[in-house]
């Protein structure tokens, strides 16, 4: 993704936000928007046809939400493009369904225009999540109540002792880079080791490690 045009999709169901959205995202180097949606069920379609990188997706639309459209979309087979929820809160039990059901990470609606930019480019990239803190206070938060129990841990026994290491530092919010100086490993070698686990673990990215980490208590809330 370092040197090729991030290609982004939008889905609001108002008209301005996309509107809005898009002209920013257009008058950036190396982004351009291929396509724009009102609800979730366009998203689908909207990705099928176009393709993107990234998808600006809001939670909350009529008919079929972000939620629902982001779990359609994770199911697909030969598209795999990153998804952005765009919230007017936070801390929300919907942004942590979303990131369950596969987004990449989410973005505040009034954020301000270069969080917007940085976060497409964040998450075309890959290596990195986006918001790390805010990202796993979101998932502490909702993991750490007391109806939801955790999952089997038994799947991270897949991993070796060097994937494992890997993953917690995935899940404490770290890069690529800073995981290579903590462990002394080249970058590249931590990308294989990432990319790995997703394979072993069967996830789409590094938020979902960070899911799956706090849900099979790899990693303790607080901790």
């Amino acid at each position: 993704m370092d040197h090729d045009e991030i290609r982004v999709a939008i889905v609001d169901d108002q008209a301005m936000v996309r509107a809005g959205f898009g002209a920013l995202l257009n008058a950036q180097e190396g982004i351009t928007v291929v396509g724009d949606g009102s609800d979730g069920a366009e998203a689908v379609e909207l990705v099928t046809r176009t393709r993107p990188d990234v998808v600006l997706m809001d939670i909350r639309m009529p008919e079929v939400d972000g939620i629902e459209a982001t779990r359609r979309i994770a199911a697909l087979e030969d598209v795999e493009p990153r998804i952005i929820i765009l919230t007017t809160f936070d801390l929300d039990s919907y942004v942590f369904q979303a990131l369950r059901a596969g987004a990449s990470g989410f973005l505040l609606k009034d954020a301000p225009a270069a969080d917007l930019i940085h976060a497409v480019r964040v998450v075309a990239g890959g290596d990195a999540l986006l918001s790390p803190s805010i990202t796993r206070s979101v998932i502490a938060e909702f993991v750490s109540q007391p109806a939801r129990a955790h999952a089997d841990a038994a799947r991270f026994r897949e991993l070796t002792d060097r994937e494992l290491a890997v993953a917690k530092l995935v899940a404490r919010g770290l890069s690529n880079a800073e995981i290579a100086a903590e462990l002394v490993l080249a970058e590249q070698t931590v990308k294989t080791h990432v990319s790995r686990v997703l394979m072993k673990l069967g996830l789409r990215d590094r938020t979902q490690i960070v899911v799956a980490a706090y849900e099979g208590g790899l990693i303790v809330v607080g901790s």
